[in-house]
């Protein structure tokens, strides 16, 4: 008896594992040739794309039939800036004394499926608390709804700098933090930071290179890394197989993370002429970040939602984000897709290939950002990004085509992460 059982339960669990989703698309946009396709279906198998036949097939009994005849299908999107913990708000100052990780981790599920709903399917989280590693694990587990994320888990800065976690704290609360807490002064204190973000199980590195807007400190662009500690944080993280970051509004910061290796620079919003030849030149990408740009001048002009010092750069800084990328984009500036959502709020990460576009950036090379380009840059090139045989299935679709109306990609109506449905 219980030999049949056993063989019972092993029928029922292939005939589980066989079953395969057909997806019937309307129109297929691949990115990487910026053709359309039309009436094809694609067929995934667990969590991967199988293969992709011409006109609607149905498949065998047991099989999932997904109508999407009407829709434009394209692959999930990669985010590669976000703070997936949090989100600006009036009391976001005071939360900081108020709030357990234990808080923080419940309201980052609320903002991490969000995310995933709005076609996201991918990000890369520049910075928290480190409840971000605990967040990317329970999603990998299954536990909770989201995005794959790859995360900083807590950013490297300098005393008194953009990361520094106690700015704008009593000074009886100050304290001294150091490497473990990601403020570094020297080389040494440089390669620890990044040891240390390796050890506590962050995926990449993230720096802040210069002063930045929504951080209790007076400057907003100065430089705050020296060359020989950016040179240690790069060819540490080097070493770990980390891809590196680095917050930076000001031109010198920038110049110095550039030549340091620096992967991609975030923001660069105050980038002059040279910085952007220099950056073609060392093949680095700008991450613009227009939506957060946008929404930190917004909250300045609402009395009491930043602090002074704080609405004071928003102000002075936050416009101009968009104006810079115009001009990256138009001298040849690498481009990988990111909004700083946490700043801007999660879910409306698809408002920034409206922004770019606005900006004179053609919607397919704004859509190749956000998927070929930052799936290469992650090391996953061959697995994300495209809608291709053997890829991923990381599928969204939207109502319109996105080459001839660029806002429906703010609204995804169906989202599969990984061969799973999450929205439909």
């Amino acid at each position: 008896m219980k030999k049949i059982l056993f063989v019972a339960t092993a029928l029922f669990i292939t005939v589980i594992n066989a079953q395969d989703t057909y997806l019937q698309s309307g129109t297929i946009l691949d990115v990487a040739s910026g053709k359309l396709l039309s009436e094809k279906t694609i067929i995934v198998s667990g969590n991967t794309i199988k293969s992709i036949e011409n006109g609607y097939v149905s498949g065998k009994e047991g099989d999932i039939v997904v109508d999407l005849k009407d829709k434009t299908i394209l692959p999930g999107f990669i985010d590669m800036h976000v703070h997936i913990e949090g989100e600006s708000s009036p009391t976001r100052y005071l939360d900081r004394f108020t709030k357990n990780d234990v808080d923080v981790a419940f309201q980052s599920t609320v903002y991490a499926k969000r995310t995933l709903m709005a076609g996201f399917t991918t990000v890369r989280d520049l910075g928290g608390s480190g409840v971000n590693i605990a967040l990317r694990n329970a999603i990998n587990k299954g536990i909770v709804i989201g995005p794959r994320i790859f995360t900083a888990g807590k950013a490297i800065g300098t005393t008194g700098g953009h990361a520094d976690p106690t700015n704008g704290i009593r000074k009886e609360w100050m304290g001294n933090p150091g490497p473990k807490e990601g403020v570094v002064n020297s080389p040494e204190d440089a390669r620890k930071a990044v040891r240390q973000r390796y050890k506590n199980g962050a995926d990449c590195i993230k720096i802040t290179a210069t002063g930045g807007v929504m951080s209790v400190a007076k400057n907003g662009q100065n430089p705050q890394f020296m060359e020989d500690e950016l040179k240690a944080i790069v060819a540490t993280a080097k070493d770990y197989g980390m891809l590196t970051a680095a917050h930076a509004h000001g031109d010198e910061g920038m110049q110095r993370a550039i030549k340091a290796g620096i992967k991609t620079i975030e923001h660069g919003t105050l980038m002059k002429e040279p910085t952007m030849e220099l950056m073609i030149q060392y093949n680095t990408y700008l991450v613009p970040t227009i939506s957060a740009g946008k929404a930190a001048a917004r909250m300045a002009e609402i009395p009491g939602f930043l602090p002074p010092v704080v609405a004071k750069k928003a102000r002075e800084i936050g416009p101009v984000s968009q104006r810079t990328f115009k001009k990256a984009y138009e001298k040849g500036v690498p481009i990988a897709f990111g909004t700083d959502a946490g700043v801007s709020p999660h879910g409306d990460n698809g408002k920034e290939f409206a922004y770019m576009h606005e900006a004179g950036m053609p919607i397919l090379d704004a859509l190749r950002s956000a998927t070929v380009t930052n799936a290469e840059l992650l090391g996953m090139g061959n697995e994300l990004g495209q809608i291709k045989e053997g890829f991923i299935a990381d599928i969204v679709a939207v109502d319109n085509n996105p080459l001839e109306d660029v806002n429906t990609l703010v609204n995804a109506v169906f989202v599969m992460k990984e061969g799973k449905v999450f929205k439909q």
